[in-house]
């Protein structure tokens, strides 16, 4: 019988968060991971000896003294991470009909070059951008406030969030723009929370944006390089991650969270369960309906999950950058009717039409340059897609069957056709092209429905309406992108403000400030800012290439 005093079901962010935290104070903490790898949406995989990170595109917030630097120096893992900053004269390139609009580093540098291309809208501009980073200020400002004194002046505190946190992105946008394809721009990052405008919480969004105010920053290594630094710290602190290791149900006693039976029967006990796993797996799958409460149950039945993704992995044997791609990331819409081209990702038609009239396409070996060979060139590309219309390949547990080999074959297809609207021969020059599908994401995530995000971003479901770290269940906790908050940093705070609960202590006590700790931050545009180490682990990849 083994025994721990915590037992974490899932590696992504959310989990070793927890798990580093929880190590750190002293407790036998045990990572269990179905996948053959650490990571959840944040792991890296390889194709042909190219690498791939499927939910990793960019992470903000990392400079000097900001609040992602802060979390992972205050993890104790920042000495083992190395980032790139993407291009600041565009980190984001608005690819919209025909016309291109680009997403500088600096909120006063993003008003400038928005006000220059719509200048009859200057004032609109920056009142609306000024009021995104207000909001966004007291989102964050409003669990800090402690005190009778600071709590009774929250309304004059939060008086932007208070006025705009009820309606959504598009009302809200709306009252302050006027021109639609400003609006259209202004909007594009609406997929890093995966709701169209005319749904999407505006607070949500304005955490979104005011995240990467001050450009984007992608890992060396991908997604994994962060997961590795995250694992290397648990094992410091003496805590173990093991993968392969399937979890069927949480072991229940006298309404108590004991410990956890895997898929081969075997038991491991522990005082603490923590579950990286979304609310559903976890209380329906491995709990069961029989331990839980009626309103838990009603309110398991009232979730709606994000959207659910089709990711294509593309190796072209081309010098991308003749065709004006760099580092930073390429939003991809038809036109500025930004709720229509939503609506028509959400429909039916998934396999059909010549190409989808939105998507997200990044180029990984310009982000991450020790990961260029010389000659290839890797590719993310995703678009959303409603998990109630992909076709039911098959009733038993394998779906490669002959018919989900044609959806693949058409929907990568319809992807191609997109990317030679940006690389025009692209598909004379590829090397590769996997799909990731909805189904991929429920066999490597575990995710219901394969859904993205967690639970969907509106109202009723985020702040205080979203899951808790701390269950009904006595030793049972939550963490992951349906609690505190979704992507990288907000899963991986979810993940200590689960450590924080059981340790009965706060978020802040558990990230330390240690002055020996240093992220090392490079220019990915600029080889003269790389070390010699990169350089030399650059042509190292070359030679061993050619």
């Amino acid at each position: 019988m083994e025994e721990f005093d915590s037992v974490i079901i899932g590696s992504g962010v959310g989990g070793l968060g927890t798990a580093i935290c929880l190590a750190r104070a002293g407790q036998k903490v045990l990572v269990l991971e179905q996948h053959y790898v650490p990571g959840g949406w944040s792991h890296s995989f390889t194709l042909k000896g190219q690498r791939f990170s499927p939910g990793v595109h960019y992470v903000g917030l990392l400079d000097e003294g900001q609040s992602t630097n802060k979390l992972y120096r205050g993890l104790g893992i920042a000495n083992d991470m190395v980032f790139f900053r993407m291009n600041k004269n565009a980190f984001e390139h608005c690819l919209i009909g025909d016309k291109t609009f680009d997403f500088p580093a600096g909120i006063d540098n993003l008003k400038e070059t928005l006000s220059a291309h719509f200048p009859s809208e200057k004032k609109n501009i920056n009142e609306y951008l000024t009021l995104v980073e207000r909001v966004s200020y007291e989102l964050q400002l409003i669990p800090k406030l402690k005190g009778w004194w600071q709590k009774i002046t929250v309304p004059f505190r939060t008086k932007h969030f208070g006025k705009f946190a009820l309606f959504p992105l598009k009302k809200v946008i709306g009252w302050h723009i006027k021109n639609p394809m400003l609006k259209a721009v202004l909007n594009i990052q609406c997929g890093d929370h995966g709701l169209s405008p005319n749904r999407a919480c505006f607070p949500v969004h304005c955490s979104v944006m005011s995240h990467y105010f001050d450009g984007g920053f992608y890992p060396m290594g991908g997604g994994g390089g962060i997961v590795k630094a995250m694992t290397n710290g648990i094992k410091r602190h003496g805590g173990e991650v093991r993968v392969e290791q399937n979890v069927k149900k949480i072991i229940i006693e006298n309404n108590k969270a004991i410990g956890v039976q895997l898929e081969n029967g075997h038991q491991i006990f522990a005082k603490n369960i923590i579950s990286n796993a979304d609310p559903s797996i976890t209380y329906l799958k491995l709990i069961g309906k029989e331990y839980l409460s009626n309103s838990l149950l009603k309110k398991l039945q009232k979730t709606k999950y994000s959207v659910t993704s089709l990711i294509l992995f593309l190796t072209l044997d081309l010098d991308v950058t003749r065709y004006g791609i760099d580092s930073g990331n390429m939003w991809v819409m038809k036109d500025e009717n930004d709720d229509a081209n939503f609506e028509d990702l959400m429909s039916d038609t998934i396999a059909d039409g010549d190409s989808f009239p939105a998507l997200f396409m990044s180029c990984t070996t310009l982000k991450d340059p020790p990961s260029f060979n010389g000659r290839y060139h890797n590719f993310e590309i995703v678009t959303y897609v409603n998990y109630e219309h992909i076709p039911n390949f098959s009733d038993t547990e394998d779906y490669h069957n002959e018919e989900y080999i044609a959806f693949k074959e058409k929907v990568t297809e319809k992807f191609m056709n997109n990317v030679e609207k940006i690389i025009p021969d692209a598909k004379k020059h590829v090397i590769q092209a996997e799909l990731g599908t909805p189904k991929t994401n429920e066999f490597y995530i575990n995710s219901t429905n394969g859904n993205v995000y967690g639970t969907e971003k509106t109202l009723n479901q985020v702040g205080p309406f979203s899951f808790k770290n701390k269950s009904e269940i006595e030793n049972l906790h939550l963490c992951g992108a349906c609690t505190l908050s979704h992507g990288v940093t907000g899963a991986t705070y979810s993940g200590i403000a689960a450590a924080a609960s059981i340790l009965k202590c706060t978020s802040d006590d558990l990230i330390i400030e240690d002055a020996d700790q240093k992220i090392r931050i490079y220019d990915a545009e600029d080889k003269s800012t790389w070390p010699d180490w990169v350089h030399t682990k650059r042509t190292d990849k070359i030679r061993k290439f050619v």
